[in-house]
C-alpha cells in the first residue's frame, strides 16, 4: 500500500525505518578516499547531509554538514592542523565535534567550550568507513564479517550511489 511504502521508504531523523538503520553501522566512504589534510567531502547518508574528513593525524571525523554558527557549508572548509577551520570566520572543529578556536573571541573566552557539531561514530576496517548514526547508548560492535578479515589483496571494495530506497533494493535482491 501507499502507506507501507511511506513507511518503509523515509529513512530521515524521526521516521520510523530510519531510526532502525541508525542502529546498524552502515559503510560510508573507501578508506582511500579520505586523505589527511585533503579536502572534505559533503555526502547524504538517511536523509542527512553530512562532511566527511580525515585530520592531520589520519582521523576520520563525520560531522553535519553546516558550521553551527553562520551554517556556513563545512565542505568548503579548511582541513588543517587536526581539524576542519570553517571558510566563514574560522571556527575550527575537530573529528568528535568540539570547538578548538574561534578566532573572533578574545583569548581568555571559554565560548568556544560551549559550541559543538554533531558528530557519528566512525570505524575503519577493510578498507571501508564504517558510521554509526543511532543512539550512543545502542552502539553495537562493528560487524566482523569474514571477508573484512582476509587481507587486502583477497578482498576487492567498490562503493555506487544508489538514487533509491536501500531496504527496497535488498527486498528486490532478496526476491
Amino acid at each position: 500500500s501507499a502507506k507501507d511504502n511511506e513507511y518503509i521508504s523515509q529513512v530521515g531523523p524521526g521516521t520510523p525505518m530510519g531510526a532502525w538503520l541508525r542502529r546498524f553501522w552502515t559503510p560510508l566512504l573507501l578508506a582511500e578516499e579520505l586523505e589527511a589534510d585533503g579536502a572534505p567531502k559533503e555526502l547524504t547518508m538517511l536523509g542527512e547531509t553530512l562532511v566527511a574528513f580525515r585530520d592531520t593525524g589520519g582521523r576520520v571525523g563525520v560531522l553535519q554538514a553546516l558550521c553551527p554558527h553562520r551554517q556556513a557549508p563545512m565542505v568548503y572548509a579548511r582541513n588543517e592542523d587536526h581539524s576542519l577551520r570553517c571558510i566563514y570566520h574560522g571556527w575550527q572543529f575537530d573529528v568528535n565535534g568540539r570547538c578548538l578556536e574561534m578566532p573572533n573571541e578574545p583569548a581568555d573566552s571559554a565560548f568556544k567550550d560551549k559550541v559543538r557539531m554533531d558528530s557519528y561514530p566512525v570505524a575503519e576496517a577493510a578498507g571501508i568507513i564504517w558510521v554509526y548514526m543511532g543512539p550512543r547508548h545502542l552502539q553495537p560492535e562493528l560487524p566482523d564479517m569474514e571477508w573484512m578479515r582476509v587481507p587486502d589483496g583477497y578482498r576487492n571494495t567498490s562503493r555506487f550511489t544508489m538514487p533509491g530506497n536501500w531496504v527496497q533494493a535488498l527486498e528486490g535482491d532478496v526476491d
